[in-house]
């Protein structure tokens, strides 16, 4: 059954950002624009949103939407994106992160083991090699790093064994049903209330979209494009993600110290780390695929004078 998409923590988003009815604000992730929406209404005739998705779905609401509100500026890409837009342009950048109900609640994306359709996971169908594609040239070492490092799955190497079983005996596999009873015949215990398909299905999809690697230069990104006292605000869905925002942002709060120049007073933090948030019981009551969020928001201090390296790594 199809389930109407709820927007994860709205007004606790468009709060964070402290919107500027005359600003330039990023949404990141447009989805189906319940944040876009919310930022608009709070922006005057001269304020501007850019909105960026890869999924063409997504894509198809924003330029309806830009259709008919001139302020909105639609791109068809990865937030990683953000690099290409003008340097302390931005009061505030918006991440979303992972998938959405629609995206989850079609058969034909191939996201989740409890529809069987196509073995695609692909947030942009259109670019790059599907789930599928991957499963069948995937040696084995490489599917048990995958699953191990992105899924965070003690039985991996169990899995991709059983997978590279499959693959010689009966050939390639091409269906979510097929990749989800191979994993439920690998793991041998599961956790309460969890589908042992849920964390290689996890993994694999966040290989597929190279999603973590998409958040590091987008969370660079976002310290060139914010102007001083813009807002970062970023609503992770898992610990792999939630990490990297963390280590980024604690980072990134730090006095960067020189120690070739142990005397020389270091620049100033670009950060400065304000909240986390997590959903209220009533929301995630009301949508309970907002349990496992957590909302992280910052502010930018001080100016960049270049690109800020990648600190603050997932691993």
């Amino acid at each position: 059954m199809t389930r109407t998409h709820r927007t994860v923590l709205l007004s606790e988003a468009v709060e964070a950002l402290q919107i500027q009815p005359d600003g330039h604000y990023i949404d990141g992730t447009f989805g189906r624009g319940g944040h876009s929406r919310a930022i608009l209404a709070r922006l005057s005739p001269r304020g501007r949103l850019t909105v960026f998705d890869k999924d063409p779905q997504a894509i198809a609401v924003a330029e309806a939407l830009a259709a008919e509100d001139a302020r909105v500026t639609v791109r068809h890409d990865s937030f990683a994106a953000l690099a290409a837009l003008p340097p302390a342009s931005a009061d505030g950048v918006l991440l979303d992160l992972g998938v959405s109900s629609p995206q989850l609640d079609d058969p034909a994306r191939g996201f989740s083991f409890r529809h069987d359709g196509p073995l695609d996971m692909r947030m942009d169908p259109t670019r790059g090699a599907s789930a599928a594609e991957w499963l069948a040239t995937a040696t084995v070492a490489e599917m048990t790093e995958v699953i191990r490092d992105y899924g965070e799955e003690r039985f991996a190497a169990q899995i991709a064994k059983a997978i590279d079983r499959r693959r010689q005996e009966r050939g390639p596999i091409r269906t979510t049903a097929e990749l989800a009873e191979i994993v439920a015949g690998a793991v041998k215990t599961r956790e309460p209330g969890k589908d042992p398909a849920t964390r290689t299905f996890q993994a694999i999809r966040i290989h597929i979209n190279a999603e973590l690697e998409a958040l590091q230069q987008a969370l660079n990104a976002a310290l060139v494009v914010l102007r001083t006292g813009g807002r970062l605000v970023v609503i992770s869905f898992h610990s792999l993600e939630d990490r990297l925002v963390k280590r980024f942002m604690t980072a990134h709060a730090r006095a960067a110290v020189d120690r070739r120049a142990p005397m020389v007073e270091p620049p100033p933090p670009l950060l400065a780390q304000l909240s986390r948030t997590m959903p209220t019981p009533q929301e995630v009551a009301a949508n309970p695929r907002a349990r496992s969020a957590v909302m992280r928001a910052a502010t930018r201090t001080a100016a960049v004078r270049r690109a800020p390296q990648a600190r603050g790594g997932w691993r």
